[in-house]
């Protein structure tokens, strides 16, 4: 068969033409969320942030499980799809795929699904979306998916870098270029470690609580927090365990600010001191902002830059919110020119626009976006970001290069290449992080001193 295949919204004999049965909220919320990323070319943590509030705490958290697990087991769960259903999962049309998607992957790996609900679930959204005459299709698929619990797409695949890519839902080429620059065994473990879910991370916001007494109370709660191994004054969530509704509740009032341990090793390397002009070159959210504000008692002139307006009223949201002060913003193309004299700054902050590959267990989509192009561009952008924020530096200050991406493209080649043109520039400090091997986002962080 060639071209689309489209399944024709018509009701059959097969399914019955009647009402469908009305589909679960964590279902019908996840299954909009994957819509309007697979369509929309949107993010999924954004959106899954925004849920109704009317979700209940236990439909919001299948929501979260069944949209993420989805996007991260997106290639294997096609590839099973491809095989029970004998078509390539890419000419079915969306609602059909994702039904299916969703379904299989409540089959393979929610074991506290029972299988029945994960199939009657899945053609009632087909039905729901308007697909009724797919709902035999989507039906005949799940059925034989429960029949073949064990077929495994990934043990038919004979090239070894294929198979983990398979086996771990990665693109192909991701994986082949993580094998090629840090090994194969290396790149396995990355990919496997993307599917695993992120413990969530905190600070406790200084400006409005105390530490120990926060911890001591969430403790109280019964909430299992263990001091990061990463990061000084971070702290983690122990147990596999997500924010829980007293986090999700004191971050809102600006008690706790949310945070990857990985992202909070940042402000510390920076070092800034009070009295200290510290500049962030791109700083929405601002996350990095309000931490090196908080880490100087708020007595450092702390100004945050970033491309557009709208972002930079993000970064005024965080700071009121977080309560802090004195914080200036600057709208400019860090790429093209900083606004600023010479060495204006004591330190510098080039947290630099990436391509996320450390952060896909967050972010899981983002592996299916990725093209060849968009290392050597992102690279390029870096390079320019970091030539002005020297320029900027006073002598004696520090620089810190930050990505949370694992590529070499944006990470040690950028700072190798700027050494090489700025000899008045040392490295006095990199540091990598893995999901694989820290339970922490993929960062890359590098202190350079302006002698």
């Amino acid at each position: 068969m060639s071209g689309r295949v489209r399944i024709v919204k018509r009701a059959t004999k097969a399914d019955g033409g009647g009402r469908p049965r009305g589909v679960s909220p964590a279902r019908r919320a996840a299954f909009e969320v994957l819509r309007r990323v697979e369509e929309e070319g949107a993010f999924a943590a954004p959106l899954l942030a925004n849920l109704p509030e009317a979700l209940s705490p236990e439909d919001r958290g299948l929501a979260y499980e069944l949209t993420l697990g989805v996007l991260r087991r997106q290639f294997w769960l096609d590839r099973v799809v491809e095989h029970f259903s004998e078509r390539k999962a890419g000419k079915l049309d969306v609602p059909v795929r994702l039904a299916l998607r969703l379904g299989l992957f409540q089959l393979r790996f929610l074991a506290r699904v029972p299988p029945h609900a994960a199939v009657n679930e899945s053609v009632q959204l087909a039905h729901a979306k308007g697909f009724r005459s797919a709902a035999p299709f989507v039906n005949a698929v799940l059925r034989r998916a429960t029949r073949e619990p064990d077929y495994d797409p990934a043990a038919v695949v004979e090239d070894p870098l294929e198979r983990i890519a398979v086996e771990t839902s990665h693109p192909p080429k991701l994986i082949r270029r993580w094998a090629a620059a840090f090994g194969v065994e290396e790149a396995a473990g990355f990919a496997r470690a993307n599917n695993d879910s992120a413990p969530a991370a905190f600070r406790v916001n200084t400006f409005k609580a105390d530490p120990a007494a926060l911890v001591e109370n969430l403790r109280a709660e019964g909430l299992a927090l263990a001091p990061s191994r990463v990061a000084p004054g971070a702290w983690r969530v122990e147990g596999g365990a997500g924010a829980s509704p007293s986090l999700r509740k004191l971050a809102a009032e600006g008690l706790v600010y949310m945070q990857d341990e990985a992202s909070q090793l940042v402000a510390h390397v920076l070092g800034a001191e009070p009295g200290e002009r510290v500049l962030d070159a791109c700083a929405a959210p601002g996350s990095k902002t309000t931490h090196v504000a908080a880490l100087t008692g708020g007595q450092a002139l702390v100004v945050a830059g970033d491309l557009y307006e709208h972002r930079l009223r993000v970064v005024a949201e965080t700071c009121a919110r977080l309560g802090v002060k004195g914080v200036q913003l600057a709208a400019y193309n860090a790429e093209a020119a900083l606004p600023f004299a010479a060495e204006s700054f004591d330190r510098v902050l080039v947290d630099a626009p990436c391509t996320g590959t450390g952060t896909l267990r967050h972010n899981p989509e983002i592996r299916w976006r990725l093209s060849s192009e968009s290392f050597r561009e992102l690279a390029a952008v870096q390079s320019k970001i970091l030539d002005e924020a020297a320029r900027c530096l006073r002598r004696g200050g520090r620089l810190v290069y930050s990505t949370c991406s694992v590529e070499r493209e944006e990470n040690e080649e950028v700072v190798a290449a700027f050494l090489q043109t700025h000899n008045d520039f040392t490295q006095t400090r990199a540091v990598r992080t893995w999901p694989h091997r820290d339970d922490v986002d993929g960062f890359f962080v590098a202190s350079l001193l302006k002698g």
